[in-house]
C-alpha cells in the first residue's frame, strides 16, 4: 500500500498567502516562502502552491518566489495558477517546482495536459479540478477561481485528464471549502473509483480526523489550509491522528 501524504496549501493572491471559505471571502495568513518553511520544518510530505489570482499579477514574480522557496525546502513542490501554455510549465519547473498544476488552461484547452505530458512527463502534471455539487447530483467542475461552471461533470473531466496524460488529480469541494466539517467524502470516493492515479483530496478539513477519512475513501493524499495557516494543528499532530486509525503515513 502507498504510504499516505500530507500537504499544506498555499493560496497566493498579490504574493501573500490568504484563505477563505467557499472560494470567498478572503484572509491575509502570511508570507508564502515563510510559511512553505515552517510546514517543511514541521513534516509535510509535499507543499501545493496555488497562485490564485494569476491572470493580473506578473508571472516572473511567481517563479522568483517559486525559486526562493525551493533553495529552502527540500521537499517536493506543486505550483500551479494561470498556467496555459507548454512554456509556463517549463518556467516553473525550471523555476525550482516539481510538479505543476493545470486547472483552468487545461479545461480551456484539454491538449495542454497531453503536450505537458509528453514533454515532461505525467508524473509532473496535476490536474486541479475545483467540484461544486449540482442539484441533481454529481458534481460540476468550476473555472477561474471556483467563479465560472463549465459544461463538465467533474469526475467525468478527471478521468478524461488522466487519460490525456495527467498523473495525479487535486480534487477541491467547493462546497466544503474553508467551512472546516469535514471533506466530501463522497466525492472523493466517486473520483478514487474512477481513476487509477493519486488523488489529492482538499477542501473542508477542521479537525486531523477529518484529513484521516478523506485518506480512507481512497486518495493518497490530503491537502489542508486553515488549520495549518491558524496553528490550530501541526503536520506532526495530523499525522499521528491517521496513523492512530492504521494509515501508513510517510
Amino acid at each position: 500500500m502507498l504510504r499516505k501524504r500530507i500537504i499544506p496549501c498555499l493560496d497566493v493572491s498579490d504574493g501573500r498567502v490568504v484563505k477563505g471559505v467557499n472560494f470567498v471571502n478572503l484572509r491575509d495568513c502570511g508570507e508564502p516562502v515563510e510559511a512553505a518553511l515552517r510546514y517543511a520544518e514541521q513534516g509535510a510530505d509535499e507543499i501545493v502552491w496555488l497562485n490564485i489570482t494569476a491572470a493580473g499579477e506578473d508571472p516572473n514574480a511567481l517563479c522568483r518566489a517559486v525559486e526562493r522557496a525551493a533553495e529552502q525546502i527540500d521537499i517536493p513542490l506543486t505550483v500551479g495558477g494561470g498556467i496555459n501554455r507548454v512554456g509556463r510549465v517549463r518556467e516553473l519547473l525550471l523555476a525550482g517546482a516539481d510538479k505543476v498544476s493545470l486547472n483552468t488552461g487545461a479545461l480551456a484547452r484539454p491538449s495542454l495536459i497531453g503536450e505537458a505530458a509528453d514533454r515532461f512527463g505525467s508524473q509532473c502534471i496535476v490536474c486541479a479540478i475545483d467540484a461544486r455539487r449540482e442539484p441533481e447530483g454529481g458534481w460540476r467542475a468550476y473555472v477561474d477561481g471556483g467563479r465560472k461552471p463549465t459544461d463538465w461533470d467533474a469526475v467525468a473531466w478527471g478521468a478524461l485528464a488522466v487519460e490525456l496524460g495527467a498523473g495525479e488529480l487535486l480534487v477541491t469541494s467547493m462546497d466544503t471549502d474553508g467551512v472546516q466539517d469535514g471533506y466530501d467524502l463522497e466525492l472523493m470516493q466517486t473520483i478514487c473509483a474512477t481513476v487509477n492515479v493519486p488523488v489529492v483530496a482538499s477542501g473542508g478539513a477542521g479537525r486531523p480526523e477529518h484529513l484521516a477519512e478523506a485518506l480512507e475513501t481512497g486518495a493518497e493524499a490530503a491537502l489542508a489550509a486553515s488549520i495549518f495557516h491558524d496553528g490550530t494543528h501541526t503536520v506532526e499532530e495530523v499525522k499521528q491522528a491517521c496513523r492512530d486509525r492504521g494509515l501508513p503515513m510517510r
